[in-house]
C-alpha cells in the first residue's frame, strides 16, 4: 500500500537522500556543446596534421597556422605564400569547414540561452545552494493571495521560508512579492521536497484552494518524516468546508485554517468586544508591542498545583495577568477568578511583558513555593 502511495505521488525509494542534485540536469543542458567542441577539436587536429605533412612547418608552427585558418583570422603570419596548389586546396577546405562548425556552435550557443532551460538551472541551484543553509524554516506551499500576506509576516518577525509552486509565471511572482527563497515544481513530489531542504524545516504550510493538492501534500510530508525517522513537522493547511478540515485532521495536519471562519470570528469580534479587539492587535499583530501572550503548562510537580489562582501573586510579583486556563480534558475556563483552583498539567494563558513572562514560568517550574510569592503572603 506505501508503495502505491509513493507511486501516486511520484515518489522514489531514497531512504537516505535528504539533499538533491542538480548537476545531472546540467549536464543534460550542457551536452549540446559536446558536438561543436569535438568538431573544433578534429578539424583542428586534421589541420594541424596536414600542415605537418604538405609543409616544412613545427608542430607549434603547424598548430598556429590550423587554428588562424580554421578560425579566418590572422592571415599573412607565416607562409602561405610559398603555399603548394596542394596546400592551398586543404586550407580552403579548412577555412569553409571553420566557417561552418563556428556559424553551427554559435547557433547552438544561441538557440540553448533564448531557450532559457540552463539558465533556470543555474539560477535553480543557486537558490538550492541558499536553501540549503536554513534550519527551522517553514515551507509554505502554493502561491496565492494567503501566501503574499504570510510572506509578509514571516519577513517581519525574521522567520526563515521557503515559498513552493508549479505555475509557469511563478519565478517571476516570486521575485515581484520580494520572497527570500523560492522553488518552482510541484510541492508534494520529492523533487521539490528535497529542493526545499524539507530536512532540515520546522512544518510546512500548504495554500492550496483545491482539496486534493492540500491532501497530496500531507500525505508526502508523512512519508518523508517517517522515512528520515525524525520528529513529526508542525503541518498547517487551509480548507474552505468543515469536512475538509476534518479529513486533513485526520489524514496529519496539525492545524486547519478556514479564511471564511477566521474572518467570521474577528469581525464578530470587533463587533462584540471592540475593547478586546483594540488589546488583541496590541500584542498579536503589532511586532513592536510590549506586550506578549503565551500558554505555559503547569507541571505535575508545581508548588502551584491545586492552588487558587490568587495565591500566587503574579500580578504583584511578575506583572503578568492570567486570562484563560485549559484544563487536561480541554476544558477551557475564560477570565479564571482569584479562587479558581489550578489543576495539574493544564496550561495557563498569560498576557504580559517577555520579561515577565520569562520569569512567571521560572515561579512555575519550582516544587516548592518560591519566596517571592511567600512574601506576598504576608
Amino acid at each position: 500500500m506505501l508503495k502505491k502511495i509513493k507511486k501516486i505521488l511520484h515518489w522514489r525509494d531514497q531512504k537516505q537522500q535528504v539533499e538533491v542534485d542538480l548537476s545531472s540536469a546540467l549536464y543534460e543542458q550542457l551536452k549540446y556543446f559536446r558536438l561543436p567542441l569535438v568538431l573544433i577539436q578534429i578539424f583542428l587536429l586534421i589541420g594541424t596534421l596536414g600542415y605537418l605533412w604538405l609543409e616544412d612547418y613545427n608542430l607549434m608552427d603547424a598548430f598556429f597556422q590550423a587554428a588562424y585558418t580554421f578560425t579566418n583570422t590572422g592571415f599573412g603570419s607565416l607562409k602561405e605564400e610559398e603555399f603548394t596548389p596542394l596546400s592551398i586546396i586543404f586550407t580552403t577546405i579548412i577555412m569553409f569547414s571553420g566557417a561552418g562548425v563556428i556559424a553551427f556552435s554559435v547557433a547552438t550557443v544561441v538557440s540553448i540561452i533564448n531557450d532559457g532551460r540552463l539558465i533556470r538551472l543555474i539560477r535553480e541551484k543557486k537558490m538550492v545552494q541558499k536553501i540549503v543553509r536554513l534550519r527551522n524554516h517553514y515551507v509554505v506551499c502554493y502561491h496565492n493571495e494567503y501566501t503574499i500576506e504570510l510572506a509578509r509576516q514571516f519577513r517581519e518577525a525574521q522567520i526563515p521560508f521557503v515559498v513552493v509552486d508549479n505555475q509557469p509565471n511563478f519565478e517571476e511572482e516570486a521575485k515581484k512579492h520580494k520572497y527570500p527563497y523560492y522553488i518552482v515544481g510541484d510541492p508534494h513530489t520529492d523533487t521539490a521536497i528535497l529542493k526545499t531542504h524539507l530536512a532540515s524545516a520546522k512544518g510546512i504550510v500548504s495554500f492550496s484552494k483545491i482539496p486534493a493538492d492540500n491532501i497530496a501534500l500531507i500525505v508526502s510530508v508523512r512519508l518523508f518524516e517517517k522515512e528520515l525517522g525524525r520528529k513529526a513537522y508542525y503541518v498547517i493547511a487551509s480548507a474552505d468546508s468543515q469536512e475538509d478540515i476534518d479529513r486533513l485532521k485526520k489524514l496529519g495536519a496539525n492545524s486547519v485554517v478556514s479564511a471564511t471562519k477566521l474572518m467570521a470570528q474577528r469581525v464578530s469580534a470587533m463587533a462584540i468586544r471592540p475593547d478586546m479587539e483594540n488589546l488583541l492587535e496590541q500584542f498579536a499583530y503589532k511586532k513592536d508591542t510590549q506586550l506578549d501572550l503565551e500558554e505555559v503548562v503547569v507541571p505535575k510537580y508545581s508548588w502551584l498545583v491545586l492552588k487558587k489562582l490568587k495565591d500566587a501573586h503574579f500580578r504583584a510579583v511578575t506583572q503578568v495577568s492570567i486570562v484563560g486556563i485549559t484544563q487536561k480534558d480541554g476544558k477551557y475556563i475564560t477570565m479564571p477568578t482569584g479562587e479558581t483552583i489550578v489543576p495539574s498539567e493544564s496550561k495557563l494563558l498569560m498576557i504580559g511583558t517577555s520579561e515577565g513572562i520569562r520569569e512567571t514560568k521560572r515561579l512555575i517550574l519550582r516544587r516548592e513555593k518560591p519566596d517571592e510569592i511567600k512574601k506576598q503572603d504576608k
